[in-house]
């Protein structure tokens, strides 16, 4: 489900909003935008309020939780005590516990009197805003844990097991406290990241001096230094100064950056070995480190599949297990020969053991801890269903230029056609090039400068009423004539495209060369080819992912012969070229029938509806991509590193395992403890151990992999 936006603003491409279409259209060299960063809250999703999914809402002045998200139970973790209290309530518990040993079996013994106050008292300390909670809940008719601690300690105390009843109540309370603490870690994990931006910024003045600002107050067109060692306090531009950046703690991306004038810095980056001078373009609230927090942050409150059958499964399972206690304390004595005192005491015990915590809990702390690391990795992963989807995936396809290649093509060569003058072909073409900002069109544009050496300005203004033509080019007219600059595809729907031509068009795309054609209204006036290296990476993450059983095939709108020579460099057999993005969808459509689950990376605008139809779209985030793509996209690879696309597998592996861990382990411990109960072994302050226990295990376990991008593999 395509949900979250990467970016609130449109994007129109080129100059004047036209695209040439080759493979795609208009990269764009603006980071996802979002809107500001706000807090998260946890909000409780379980059958009996236990603390579990994750939601964006504006800051909350507790850190208790909220009535629930879907569940009528509520948890609010802001009626549990501090720790002094809970440590003065244990200790009262224990006090209790010895005055119930030492006064033997006289109930009238004033160790036992004593006993039972100090009881009182460890509850009062630990449990009088559960007991609130509790009795507001059971007035409503709902069945949350305070209510269920409400009724097995008061029944415990009833029964004569007032020590047990204060024990119960205090180490609930100091389970449920610890459990607090981690899952606030696992959540707020990933807003450590805005940490990583300086608090204050050293503002150039007119004068050369600097005056220190917090960074929050720094207006946007300011000027920054940033010496050498230091932090970037906010996303901008280098104006002055060049030097090597280390931005791994934004993007992931392990190597240097080498930086100068025209170049985008990242807030957090580290500056290594000059000093540098930037312009500032983004606020401190909105730059490219806090919209990474939130666009996590969003991701975090959407649920997985797994977390939404749990949550489902939670409704049921409390009542299923109060009506066993019920069952328990009722018909015990008859069948089982028990005494009655003895029914009730299991029946609570089994009453402490209904609260689904742990079950619940094993869900979204598995999810936020992947989302977190994968984030630190430099890869957007935007929810749980992307997440745990990853896993299934048979086949990935990928997009050519900008994906598996660069997206940073050059002018290697071109020639004059049909006897056509070099330089009025040199300026018609610039003349549509500099217009568009396809990378095939910049790189024509621009080799054109660098190899002709002339001053092509005027022709650029000479262009009119500039259109796009989808799929194969753009289309202008120059001094009252109609002149384009379009693909083969084009060209032979002019039925232009002659043997001759043919012929030298596969000279160049044998050499894995894209070609472009300028034609006026008579014919082909010129070809220009057009280099695109391969990504370093690409091979090694084409081998990963062969590893991991997914199969890659290249989709792209290039010409076939070049499309197949750079899928060879790639260790790709299968590639399929002059694809339209209705072609694209068909081919998407046919894979998911055939092969299975279906993958689309890509980077421009007409890979957009590909990547909206794929069961995960991939968007490269680089400075070639466009806010479209990214927005439709489920993952966004923030360094255009393809390695990336097998750790998303890798880690929804992972994932997947963790989570069937926790709750095998959680509903493991719950039927354990019911065989205890009916057997009549079970006492309440094993039953509050145990459910708190193995909460506090599924915790741990899930925030195992907050480190899953520190392995050796994934560097």
């Amino acid at each position: 489900m395509k949900q979250e936006s990467l970016s609130t603003h449109a994007h129109g491409g080129g100059h004047n909003g036209h695209s040439h279409d080759h493979d795609h259209a208009h990269p764009h060299e603006h980071v996802p935008a979002t809107s500001k960063p706000i807090a998260a809250t946890a909000t409780s999703a379980c059958g009996t309020g236990c603390c579990a999914p994750f939601s964006i809402s504006e800051p909350a002045k507790s850190q208790a939780h909220d009535e629930g998200d879907g569940h009528d139970h509520a948890h609010d973790h802001g009626v549990l005590p501090g720790w002094p209290r809970i440590y003065a309530a244990l200790a009262a518990a224990l006090a209790a516990e010895a005055c119930h040993w030492f006064g033997g079996d006289d109930a009238n013994s004033t160790l036992q009197y004593l006993g039972m106050a100090l009881a009182v008292l460890g509850i009062a300390l630990s449990g009088l805003g559960v007991y609130k909670a509790g009795l507001k809940d059971l007035l409503r008719f709902k069945l949350g844990i305070h209510a269920l601690m409400a009724v097995a300690v008061t029944g415990a105390f009833i029964i004569g097991q007032w020590p047990e009843a204060a024990m119960v109540m205090a180490l609930y309370a100091a389970a449920e406290r610890i459990e607090d603490q981690a899952m606030d870690k696992a959540r707020l994990a990933i807003r450590n990241l805005l940490q990583l931006a300086p608090e204050t910024a050293d503002v150039l003045q007119p004068d050369g001096s600097t005056v220190r600002m917090a960074a929050s107050e720094v207006p946007l067109g300011a000027v920054l230094r940033v010496t050498p060692g230091a932090r970037v306090p906010l996303d901008g531009l280098v104006t002055e100064g060049e030097s090597s950046v280390n931005q791994a703690p934004i993007t992931g991306e392990s190597a240097l950056a080498h930086k100068g004038p025209g170049d985008e810095l990242y807030a957090g980056s580290i500056n290594q070995d000059g000093e540098l001078h930037l312009r500032v373009t983004a606020p401190a609230s909105d730059s490219l480190i806090a919209r990474i927090v939130h666009a996590v942050e969003q991701a975090q409150s959407s649920k997985a599949p797994t977390q939404r059958f749990v949550d489902r499964f939670a409704e049921i399972y409390t009542p299923i297990v109060l009506v066993l206690a019920i069952a328990l304390g009722l018909l015990a004595p008859w069948l089982l020969d028990w005494s009655w005192h003895q029914a009730a005491y299991q029946a609570l015990a089994l009453l402490v053991i209904a609260c689904p915590c742990a079950l619940v809990l094993s869900t979204p702390v598995t999810v936020v801890s992947a989302l977190t690391a994968a984030a630190k990795r430099g890869i957007l992963i935007k929810g749980g269903s992307a997440l745990e989807s990853a896993r299934q995936l048979k086949a990935i396809a990928l997009d050519k230029t900008g994906t598996l290649t660069t997206g940073s093509p050059k002018l290697v060569d071109w020639q004059g056609w049909n006897a056509a003058s070099s330089d009025e072909a040199a300026a018609r073409a610039y003349a549509l090039a500099s217009r568009s900002d396809h990378p095939v069109s910049r790189a024509i544009a621009q080799g054109l400068e660098e190899q002709t050496g002339k001053e092509l300005a005027t022709a650029q203004a000479s262009a009119q009423q500039l259109q796009a033509l989808p799929g194969r080019g753009v289309q202008a007219q120059i001094d009252g004539e109609r002149w384009t600059l379009a693909n083969l595809r084009w060209v032979g729907e002019q039925g232009w495209d002659s043997a001759e031509l043919q012929a030298a068009l596969m000279l160049q795309e044998q050499q894995g060369r894209t070609v472009t054609l300028l034609a006026s209204e008579q014919g082909v006036q010129a070809l220009f080819a057009v280099a695109d290296p391969l990504r370093p990476q690409a091979k090694a993450a084409v081998a990963q992912l062969q590893s991991l059983g997914v199969k890659p095939i290249v989709l792209s709108g290039d010409n076939s012969a070049t499309v197949r020579t750079v899928a060879a460099e790639a260790g790709i057999s299968d590639a399929r070229g002059n694809m339209l993005p209705e072609d694209k969808l068909k081919t998407l459509s046919e894979l998911q029938r055939d092969i299975g689950p279906t993958a689309m990376t890509g980077d421009g605008i007409n890979d957009a509806p590909a990547l909206a139809q794929a069961d995960i779209g991939f968007a490269m985030g680089g400075m070639h991509a466009t806010d479209m793509a990214m927005e439709t996209a489920d993952v966004v690879l923030m360094n255009d590193d393809l390695r990336r696309i097998p750790e998303v597998v890798d880690l929804s592996q992972r994932a997947h395992s963790v989570l069937w861990q926790n709750i095998s382990l959680a509903l493991g411990i719950k039927l354990a403890f019911f065989i205890l109960a009916v057997s009549g072994n079970a006492s309440m302050w094993l039953a509050v151990l145990a459910d708190m226990g193995v909460s506090l295990l599924v915790v741990a376990n899930g925030l195992r992999l907050r480190h899953w991008g520190n392995r050796p593999e994934n560097t």
